[in-house]
């Protein structure tokens, strides 16, 4: 009886503090967003909002990575990469312009060591590349 009257005084705290924060959020029954993610259309997602604003076009580079894919059409490779301190870039997986020369080179799936400069936008422009 002891155990259970103190679970209970322990556990009330809890439950009304659930309740209250539930009460503050502007969520409508059934959805899963709330008021203020609802304007997240309204956000730009276009080649007009840079990646990274510390890379200024321009910007010579070099990294090592995987291949994970090749776009022939759009003149792409995409690169899974470490950081890369000269241009302030984190590790990620990103779509770089290319030749016709360097698609030629590798494979998906090739580790590969990279040259590239920055373009507006934030994006890079292999300048060499090659497998490890």
């Amino acid at each position: 009886m002891r155990t259970t009257t103190y679970m209970i005084l322990l556990a009330a705290p809890l439950a009304l503090a659930a309740c209250d924060n539930a009460a503050e959020t502007t969520e409508q029954p059934g959805t899963m967003m709330s008021d203020d993610m609802a304007d997240a259309d309204a956000m730009p997602m276009s080649d007009d909002m840079p990646m990274m604003d510390s890379a200024a076009a321009g910007q010579a580079g070099s990294g090592e990575g995987s291949v994970t894919e090749i776009n022939e059409a759009e003149g792409k490779i995409t690169i899974d990469h470490g950081p890369i301190a000269a241009v302030g870039w984190p590790a990620m997986t990103m779509a770089f312009s290319a030749d016709e020369d360097s698609m030629d080179k590798v494979a998906v799936g090739d580790r590969v060591t990279f040259e590239f400069q920055t373009t507006e936008g934030g994006g890079g422009e292999l300048t060499a590349i090659a497998k490890q």
